[in-house]
């Protein structure tokens, strides 16, 4: 039997007096520890997220550190390119462990999975 696969989309604003993308970081974390394959694309405002330079609020988490670790524990991130080219955001400026995704590879993302959260 294979393992379990879960896409996470975040595509809220990280720091926006919310801790939604906090906790869907929370819940990728939770399912690579239980063996699932976990994929996390990061879209809309969601994008800043893995941008290590973004100012965050005074006692917040450090969401990109999260995204970046997430990937070293095994997680798939991708970020969309139209966002951050719309959004006036270079690729230079998003976290180097994440890659370049796309609306494209994002359905083949939700296609291939089976279970898909959105925060």
């Amino acid at each position: 039997m294979s393992e379990p696969s879960l896409l996470i989309i975040l595509s809220g604003e990280p720091y926006a007096g919310s801790d939604r993308t906090w906790n869907g970081l929370r819940l990728a974390e939770t399912a690579l520890g239980a063996g699932a394959v976990v994929r996390i694309f990061l879209i809309n405002e969601g994008v800043d997220a893995g941008r290590p330079a973004i100012v965050r609020p005074e006692n917040s988490f450090d969401l990109g550190a999260m995204l970046t670790d997430l990937v070293g524990k095994g997680a798939e991130v991708r970020y969309c390119k139209t966002c951050i080219d719309r959004c006036g955001v270079g690729a230079g400026e998003m976290a180097p462990a994440l890659l370049v995704g796309s609306m494209k590879g994002l359905y083949q993302w939700i296609a291939g999975s089976d279970r898909v959260v959105t925060f």
